[in-house]
């Protein structure tokens, strides 16, 4: 399925250079936050695509290894980069291992939650950490389910809505599933839509993924810049930490 999400035309409308989360502001930050915590080590980046993050990151001096189910997102990242500047493997993140040993390993912009089972998201937190030497990081970006927003017999949220763009999640509270719809429109009668299915993971539940592969939470904020992670936060940056000794 997540195959058949990421094809070639959404890989190739997928970049938005210097707007949405290509922006210099909301790009810079998360750079310079995963490069401090790299440190001297390398790190790993699973559901790489179009290098969005990898690419400024090694050009900030950390070598990064990427780890995508997509071959035409990577492809779009080689349009911009070698595979000597930053090698990929083509794998499934919750099993595909990449060599070496790495001080950080990090999952931006919501992309564990397109693990579709909670069994598949615990193994994505065990691979990471069998990517890590003691007292690696593991830093996963996730946004934090808006279901306080849905009144009873109501399924749907819009979460944006903007000039040429709606985006709405649809609920199955039941199974923790959501479908996002994204709907890119202009002044003419068409419309496009991109949907993409996700099992929503609570802070909590995240927490205790990450016990289970030997993590503790190091720090949760709601943003790369640092801010205060509060109960309206729409979503979090956190990072675990495996113990030095093991």
């Amino acid at each position: 399925m997540q195959q058949q999400i990421w094809d070639a035309d959404t890989a190739q409308g997928y970049d938005t250079p210097g707007s949405g989360m290509f922006a210099p502001e909301v790009l810079g930050p998360a750079v310079e936050r995963l490069a401090r915590l790299a440190g001297e080590g390398t790190a790993v980046e699973f559901a790489i695509g179009t290098g969005r993050v990898a690419i400024p990151l090694t050009k900030r001096g950390v070598p990064v290894t990427g780890i995508d189910l997509s071959l035409p997102m990577v492809e779009q990242l080689r349009s911009k980069v070698d595979e000597a500047t930053v090698p990929v493997i083509i794998g499934d993140m919750a099993t595909t291992v990449a060599p070496g040993e790495h001080t950080l390993v990090y999952l931006v912009y919501n992309t564990i939650s397109n693990l579709l089972a909670q069994a598949e998201q615990v193994e994505c937190f065990r691979n990471a950490a069998r990517h890590l030497v003691p007292g690696g990081r593991f830093v996963v970006e996730l946004w934090v389910p808006e279901l306080r927003k849905l009144p009873p017999g109501q399924a749907a949220t819009v979460w944006q809505s903007e000039p040429g763009y709606i985006g709405l999640d649809t609920y199955d509270v039941l199974r923790q599933q959501v479908v996002s719809h994204h709907f890119r429109f202009d002044e003419t009668k068409q419309a496009r839509l991109l949907r993409s299915p996700h099992r929503y993971i609570w802070p909590a539940e995240l927490d205790l993924m990450a016990q289970l592969a030997g993590f503790e939470l190091e720090t949760r904020h709601a943003d790369w810049t640092g801010a205060e992670f509060t109960a309206e936060s729409r979503s979090h940056v956190s990072v675990y930490r495996l113990p030095e000794t093991q």
